[in-house]
């Protein structure tokens, strides 16, 4: 892939106004920005079949006596969809609920509140929605808060909301709890490729990995036929977690050229899926699922998404063990990849293919 389609600086030309805006206009049409001419079949279709998504205790991961078949089911999972809900994970369903809670407070505020913590036109942190690459670019439907979490020395506190009074502490506390999660998954994705169980955990950097938390907002869409709340995409993480909506969906996930809905029926589960690190570090034995979200025309819809992503000055390629004669290396070396990753999404193009052999 011609890597100067995509210049390494970003250059944001500028910022549109906020979804919730447009909603509170009463705009019956989403404007063209935001408007796939030929449809997208998006709409938040009950035909389309549910995806019969794995469910893996995590507790089961770390217990001698059951490790061996709930890796065994991980690495099904993993080969067959490279995602899967994760229970028994340890943060209680209080405590999620609180999660979603604050959440929806936050996007609830008056306008002029959330503008506080409004992203720069030339980066993704803060509130706001996407960055403006180019004239014909598409928007999703949908508003973002975006923070760093850790390391805490790449924290803006000052985009860390104020209100509601308890969404600092929410926040921090929630991803402390993850962090374990991801110990234990990753661990456990080695385990089950037969692999000395810490080398993507050594890969990944504890100390200086990146997490970033993503608190979503997908306003009720005039249009849910023309538009996406996120546009097909794979993720630049090492794993994501995903706290989903209690009760509307609207992520879909593409397997086998089929998109499926996925369920929301475990409302404390937490969804796990493989990014595009994991997938260069497994050689293409975890592929990184393509996804979206699609909206619907009566409901709003929240979610947040923490991104997992390995220390960026570490270099990421096929692990040891994983290539063979019968099985050449299939992918680059690769270094800081979420660098390039926003300006790919936007083109609506996949940087993993520019790394592969």
């Amino acid at each position: 892939m011609d890597d100067n389609l995509f210049p390494t600086k970003i250059e944001s030309k500028s910022k549109s106004k906020s979804v919730q805006e447009l909603v509170m206009n009463n705009e019956l049409e989403p404007p063209g920005n935001y408007f796939y001419e030929d449809g997208v079949n998006g709409v938040l279709d009950s035909s389309l079949p549910l995806l019969e998504m794995p469910v893996i205790d995590i507790g089961r991961l770390t217990s001698p006596s059951t490790s061996r078949e709930e890796i065994e089911k991980l690495h099904s999972a993993l080969i067959s969809c490279g995602c899967f809900m994760s229970i028994n994970h340890g943060i209680t369903g209080v405590f999620l609920d609180q999660v979603r809670s604050v959440t929806a407070q936050f996007f609830a505020l008056p306008m002029e509140e959330k503008l506080k913590y409004s992203r720069a036109a030339d980066s993704t942190e803060g509130y706001g929605n996407d960055m403006i690459l180019s004239e014909d670019q598409i928007l999703d439907w949908t508003d973002r808060l975006y923070h760093i979490v850790s390391p805490e020395d790449k924290r803006q506190l000052q985009l860390w909301p104020e209100k509601p009074e308890i969404f600092r502490e929410i926040l921090q506390e929630y991803t402390t709890k993850l962090k374990v999660i991801v110990e234990v998954v990753l661990k456990a994705m080695a385990r089950s490729l037969n692999l000395e169980e810490n080398c993507f955990l050594d890969k990944y950097g504890e100390k200086k990995a990146l997490m970033m938390a993503r608190f979503n907002f997908f306003p009720p869409c005039p249009r849910p036929d023309r538009s996406l709340g996120q546009k097909p995409h794979a993720d630049g993480s090492a794993i994501t977690i995903v706290l989903q909506d209690k009760e509307v969906e609207g992520l879909q996930f593409l397997n086998d050229d089929q998109w499926f809905r996925v369920p929301v029926q475990l409302p404390h589960a937490l969804l796990i899926n493989v990014g595009d690190h994991i997938e260069v570090m497994s050689n293409g034995f975890f592929k990184s699922p393509v996804h979206r979200v699609v909206t619907n025309s009566e409901r709003e819809r929240t979610s947040v998404a923490v991104f997992c992503t390995p220390d960026p000055d570490n270099d990421i390629e096929p692990v040891d063990g994983v290539v063979s004669e019968t099985r050449p290396r299939l992918y680059k070396k690769m270094q800081d990849y979420q660098s390039k990753y926003f300006q790919y999404y936007q083109k609506g193009r996949r940087p993993i293919e520019s790394v592969k052999i």
